[in-house]
This record gives C-alpha cells, structure tokens and sequence, in this order.
C-alpha cells in the first residue's frame, strides 16, 4: 500500500499538534476502548505508547500501571512537546524503533501503524517486547473516510483517503510477524459536522489529510469543492454530516 512520505507525515502533525486536541474526540475513545479491552495481566515494567501524539493515552496508562515506566514515542517533536505525563520521549520511527531488542512489556500504539508499512511495524514491535510481552494496536480498516471517497467520486480521479488493511490482513501480519493469541476485532466510530468546510478541517486538525501516491497536487476549482459538497449533503443525517472511522484494534502476546 502506498504511504506517504516520512517527512510529510511529519509535517503534517508538526502542523497539528497545536489543534489535535481539540479536534480528537474520536480518537480519544479509541484510546479507552483499547483500554477496556487489554488482558488483565501483572503490571508491566516498561510501557512504550508508539505514535503518542500529545499523549492522552499515557495519562490511561499511568493511571492503568502507576508503577510501569512509560515510553512517549512520536515522528513528530512537536507532538511530543505537548505530552504532560511522567515518561521518556523519544523522537522516532515505528518503523525503526530506537530500542533494544526484548526491552518492552507492552507495546501499545493508538491509531498511528495505518501510517507504516503494517509489516515492518509489526516486527518492530515483536523486536522490542520481551518473551510474554503484550500487543495493543487500533489501526483503522477500509470503510474509514468512506463518506470523502463518496464525496469526490464524481469529481475527480484522485486519491482522497488512505488505503486501509482489512481485519483479516492484520491478524495475519501479527501472526506472520511471530505474535501468539493473535485477537482482531472491528467497531465503528461517527463523527458528525455542520457542513463539509468544518468536516475538512477536523480531518486536517488531526493531521489526518496526507495521502501518498495519486493525491491531488493542485488546489482544487470551487467548482469542484462545490460538487464534492453537494454530494456529501446526500449523506446528512439529522446529527450532521456523517464521517465514519472504521476501527479495527489488535492484541497480541509474544
């Protein structure tokens, strides 16, 4: 699947990180339901939160495990400029983890692998935990952003979401990847906004607006954005306009 560059990505929540909290809602549910659906387990020694952002889930984990030593992992430094809890930052790549081998007793990342080479990520993440160490992913699947893909179908040719793995491609990867009690399960996540203007800007709040190849690279006609309106109108609801994460969340022990 193609991504988008590191340095975009980067970009993209170094130019975030200033608005995410005020736009993540959503992602701040997903958090607690990975929560909620963590094994009950003895408390681990050392917590790595890989793609924190400005670190929501760090205050669920301390909370979770008040004796474990948390690790704040993000690509973006400004992100990790906003993190609050008590723990290590770090700066890097999901897909090239600045850990030792067997170092982790549960690693844990929140809506950031759908940005990574899945594979790679993933045996990172079987790299750095320890015999017995714990998996807790939320990625998210192919129905994620599906009322953009509706909006612009009739309007261009371009890309306008990620691609997305299926569930059923992620619990294979972890199992490839060298992971045991492999445990993949789906749920949906709404957002709902006034009109499509503040729908696009709650995507790029969070970040969430980098494609990789086939995106548009020229801004787009008001004619344009006027038929993509239009089109998104036709999925109104009497909360607002739909926009749909299609959540798919992995855990997994070694």
């Amino acid at each position: 699947m193609t991504k988008p560059s590191k340095a975009r990505i980067r970009q993209s929540f170094e130019r975030a990180a200033s608005t995410y909290d005020s736009a993540a809602t959503i992602q701040r549910s997903i958090c607690e339901l990975m929560l909620a659906s963590l094994p009950t387990a003895e408390e681990p020694g050392y917590v790595l939160d890989a793609g924190c952002g400005t670190g929501y889930a760090l205050g669920l984990l301390q909370a979770r495990f008040p004796q474990a030593a948390l690790l704040a992992l993000d690509l973006s430094p400004a992100m990790l400029q906003r993190v609050t809890s008590a723990c290590y930052r770090l700066s890097g790549d999901l897909e090239n983890l600045p850990l030792a081998d067997a170092s982790l007793d549960l690693y844990w990342s929140s809506l950031a692998v759908q940005w990574c080479e899945l594979p790679r990520a993933l045996a990172e993440a079987r790299r750095v935990l320890r015999p017995g160490g714990q998996l807790a992913v939320a990625s998210l699947g192919p129905a994620t952003f599906h009322e953009l893909r509706h909006a612009f179908a009739g309007v261009d040719h371009y890309r306008h979401t990620l691609s997305f793995h299926t569930t059923g491609e992620i619990a294979g990867l972890a199992t490839a990847a060298g992971f045991a009690a492999v445990n993949v399960q789906k749920s949906t996540k709404t957002g709902h906004y006034a009109d499509f203007k503040t729908l696009l800007k709650a995507v790029k709040a969070i970040g969430a607006n980098q494609l990789g190849d086939g995106r548009r690279t020229s801004l787009m006609s008001r004619a344009a954005f006027s038929a993509a309106e239009t089109a998104c109108e036709t999925l109104r609801t009497t909360h607002g306009l739909p926009l749909t994460y299609d959540v798919i969340t992995l855990t997994a022990r070694t």
